[in-house]
């Protein structure tokens, strides 16, 4: 028999389709709302409308008396929650319902629970609210005297570089708060079956979800059950657990049904966190040759009174350029607003938006091609741990990126380049991200019936988990990826890595391939006593291509894995595999691990009718070996659909006396639609990292978006002659123009 016909691209490096892909389009993939249960509740929270004070009183008689309404939950009986331990993560820490302070507009004060969404809804606007002590809400990013600037990084004595420095550039950039707006909703389905939750969760964490809950609810984790099967995607917003997931668990715990809780639209705005605005002051000094000496960014953010999580706008700074004098410092601004939270690329996204803005101030001020000044700049290695790179190929994506898009007929003149009556600007940017590893755990089971099983406590966020899994399982047992069944999305599985950081793929490399090793040698101990192989060793046979054979001969004379399962009457065997965290282990303190890019942007303008657009993007990645480039070109092109809002539209506005997001809903809140969207061209360079694992993988999920920005707006520059250093680019920035 031969090898398996069907396997007719090599499971790894080709652009597989999803394998949940049937699931969703016929509309049989569940997501956590989907989810019913016979006597299903329904709950709605009920927000402050405040920033600022305390909750002086609630009434809850009239919402109490109205048709289909089982309870109406305050502190006052919501019952006890406990804080988070050390051993999860979450951004809002605080407990909902846990005193009468109001730290942020929105925040949970109450939760109606009713037989319909309908009912509850109505009897939630019914609940009224009286405070003390309301203020209008704090909203400043300047530090108080109390908050203080923090060094994150430092090498040589940069203000000194600084003042005797040929050429500087010394401006401030700022971003605006930004908004998760995936299409699903938050959403928590709640059981209690008298001793154990099951929770239905929109998360990008089960497991770290699973122990952030037991925690707070006060249960053995292995009490609490995660499912996710299918998220309609995260962006961060859904990386740790949320008020309203506990609010769930709790009402369905008291009234001993299962109880269904949505996050509306509005609410997303308020209470599931969101990018916080910064303010960066970024100083460059470089000699008249283009040499940095060097470079300082003192960046502030802003977080909630209660909760602290830092936007690190400094996180690729340290080791994007080579510069003997760096300082990086930081600044935490604690105001009336809501938690803030991870969104795709935190802290590198708005970061590099100003690092790679000032970088391209600095080549028109030493009259510098902006593609040569990044290029002299170059490090050989990373400068602020004196530590080799693991693989590091930026020259590569600037130097081949730039011959894709054409960028040797850039006239650098500003509104000097037209086309169809339109004037063309051309903008360059780098981009980094991370490389590391999460602990993972992996199962594969070989079936009686000639399938494979692989399972892992991990969840797809809409990136192509589900196909990536299938395609290192065919890959590393030489078998058609219809073959292999993926089972994630269950915190009963065994423990796999949170869908953050882009650090899924790489964690599950080798975890797969140890768990499919193992699968393997137990096949073979089943094959030397059975059939064919009878009175053969172990170590006289071979795996290959889903079949066992001697090692003297040829795969095709061999046995498929499942009649020697059936011969040996056995329904499986199991491999399980696992892998560590790379934070700290040996090897990253051996080497500095990143992904690296570069975005090329064309921006069309047409001053008459002040109409910009972007219209052609190149971007090139170093992102270690592609698994599938079909995947991986949806995950770099979604990231700039993301990066053309970040540029000309997202901003979240906040009416100054109460702290409401005035613009919370899609209709005010401007997102990239189809019409939006530029020419996407995305070049993989496909340099295997096998100093993170060994088939040298790395994480794509956020580099496409880190950079973004400012490629456009040095684009728009080069068209305009206007350099808008406040994102996003409006008109009203470009009516300055004097392109005409």
């Amino acid at each position: 028999m031969a090898p398996d016909a069907s396997r007719t691209l090599p499971a790894l490096g080709h652009g597989h389709a999803r394998v949940d892909g049937p699931l969703k389009v016929s509309g049989a993939a569940r997501y956590s709302s989907d989810y019913h249960f016979p006597g299903l509740l329904y709950a709605v929270p009920v927000g402050a409308t405040i920033a600022h004070g305390e909750v002086a009183s609630i009434d809850d008689a009239a919402a109490s008396a109205m048709p289909g309404v089982r309870k109406v939950y305050t502190r006052a009986n919501i019952g006890r929650f406990y804080k988070p331990g050390k051993s999860g993560y979450i951004d809002e820490a605080r407990p909902p319902l846990d005193d009468d302070t109001v730290c942020y507009y929105g925040q949970y004060v109450a939760l109606v629970v009713a037989d319909t969404f309908e009912q509850a809804t109505a009897a939630a606007r019914a609940v009224k609210v009286s405070y003390r002590n309301v203020q209008a809400p704090d909203v400043r990013m300047q530090l108080t005297a109390e908050e203080k600037q923090t060094t994150d990084s430092e090498r040589g004595d940069v203000d000194k570089a600084l003042a005797s420095a040929p050429v500087t550039v010394d401006q401030t950039y700022t971003t605006p708060p930004e908004t998760h707006n995936p299409i699903e909703l938050h959403a928590s389905v709640a059981t209690w079956d008298g001793k154990a939750f099951t929770l239905y969760e929109t998360t990008q964490s089960i497991i770290n979800h699973r122990d952030v809950m037991a925690q707070m609810l006060g249960v053995p984790k292995e009490n609490v059950r995660i499912v996710t099967e299918f998220l309609g995607s995260g962006f961060g917003g859904k990386l740790w657990p949320w008020p309203h997931a506990l609010l769930a668990a709790a009402a369905a715990r008291d009234l001993g049904k299962p109880v269904k809780l949505v996050v509306t639209r509005q609410m997303m705005f308020h209470n599931v966190g969101h990018r916080t605005n910064t303010q960066q002051r970024m100083r460059l000094g470089a000699t008249h040759d283009g040499k940095l000496v060097a470079l300082r960014q003192d960046f502030l953010y802003r977080t909630s009174r209660t909760d602290h999580t830092k936007e690190d706008c400094g996180e690729a700074t340290a080791f994007l350029y080579s510069t003997p004098s760096l300082k990086i410092t930081s600044g935490c601004a604690r105001r009336d607003i809501a938690p803030n939270t991870a969104m795709r690329g935190p802290g590198a996204v708005p970061g590099l938006f100003a690092v790679e803005s000032a970088m391209d101030e600095l080549a028109l001020a030493l009259k510098i091609d902006p593609v040569e000044l990044r290029l002299r700049n170059e490090p050989t290695i990373d400068e602020s741990t004196n530590l080799p790179f693991s693989s590091r190929h930026m020259k590569e994506c600037l130097t081949e990126g730039a011959t894709r898009f054409g960028w040797a007929k850039r006239n650098p003149a500003v509104g000097s380049m037209r086309s169809d009556g339109k004037v063309l600007g051309w903008g360059v940017a780098c981009c980094a991200w991370m490389a590391q590893r999460l602990a993972a755990e992996v199962s594969v089971l070989l079936n009686a019936d000639g399938s494979v099983r692989v399972a892992s406590g991990t969840q797809d966020i809409g990136t192509g988990t589900y196909t990536m899994l299938a395609q290192m399982v065919a890959h590393d047992l030489g078998i058609a990826i219809d073959r292999v069944k993926v089972v994630i999305g269950d915190s009963a599985l065994p423990p796999g890595p949170l869908s953050g950081g882009s650090m899924v793929t790489g964690s599950l490399v080798p975890a797969v391939a140890q768990a499919t090793g193992k699968a393997v040698e137990q096949m073979l101990q089943t094959a030397s006593g059975h059939g064919a192989f009878q009175g053969a060793k172990a170590e006289q046979l071979a795996f290959t291509d889903g079949r066992v054979h001697l090692r003297s001969s040829t795969p095709d004379e061999g046995v498929p894995f499942a009649d020697i399962l059936g011969q040996a009457r056995l329904a499986h065997v199991e491999g399980k595999g696992s892998s560590r965290d790379s934070f700290g282990d040996a090897e990253s303190k051996k080497y500095s691990m990143h992904s690296y890019g570069a975005h090329f942007v064309e921006v069309t303008w047409e001053p008459a009718i002040a109409r910009l657009r972007i219209s052609r993007v190149v971007t090139a990645i170093d992102a270690g070996r592609i698994i599938n480039p079909m995947t991986g070109r949806n995950q770099i092109e979604g990231a700039i659909a993301m990066g053309v809002g970040m540029a000309l539209f997202e901003e979240t506005q906040y009416e100054r006396r109460h702290g409401k997001a005035i613009n919370s809903n899609l209709a005010d809140y401007v997102m990239t639609t189809h019409a939006d969207a530029p020419q996407i061209d995305v070049l993989f360079l496909d340099y295997p990292d096998t100093k993170l694992n060994a088939l040298g993988a790395r994480g794509i999920g956020e580099i496409g978006l880190a950079g973004f920005a400012a490629a456009v707006t040095n684009a728009v520059h080069h068209a305009t002659g206007v350099r808008v250093r406040d994102l996003p680019v409006k008109i009203e920035h470009l009516l300055t123009s004097t392109v005409v």
